[in-house]
């Protein structure tokens, strides 16, 4: 007898990749999954600037030293820096530390900002939303557009 009585109607989370695309991302996040962990690896000031909304500051220096004692090693842990240099190096050290599930976020905040993902921060809160950011009618408006185009 399966004990599993979901098993079959919702498929397991396939284990994350090493390298994510921001759009994987921005669709766990409106599905609401909360598994999952954002990590900002640029200094403290950097970060206030501006950042992916709810992610977590674990400035690249003091990496490992934050991360051990605050998330689990399995869980799903998104990652960017500065540069895709700074991330990989981010990823390598929270792997040598034994977090099994960690993924180079590509591209990071700027091509979050590009598909339109919330951030927050100094800089992000002085910049005005897009005008259907908060009007749901426009969003569906746009999608249906979106949609009707020709490709």
């Amino acid at each position: 007898m399966n004990s599993n009585v979901l098993g079959g109607v919702i498929p397991p989370q396939p284990p994350i990749k090493a390298q994510s695309d921001v759009h994987a991302v921005k669709s766990r996040l409106e599905w609401g999954e909360p598994a999952f962990t954002i990590l900002d690896v640029r200094d403290r000031s950097i970060y206030n600037q501006g950042h992916i909304m709810g992610a977590m500051p674990m400035p690249i220096d003091q990496l490992v030293d934050r991360a051990v004692p605050a998330l689990d090693k399995s869980r799903d842990i998104y990652i960017y820096g500065r540069t895709e240099e700074e991330t990989a190096e981010a990823a390598r050290m929270l792997r040598s530390a034994g977090f099994t599930h960690v993924s180079e976020l590509k591209g990071g905040l700027a091509a979050w900002k590009a598909i339109g993902g919330p951030t927050e921060g100094i800089i992000e809160s002085q910049t005005p939303a897009g005008a259907d950011d908060y009007n749901v009618v426009d969003r569906m408006k746009n999608y249906v557009e979106t949609q009707q185009k020709d490709v």
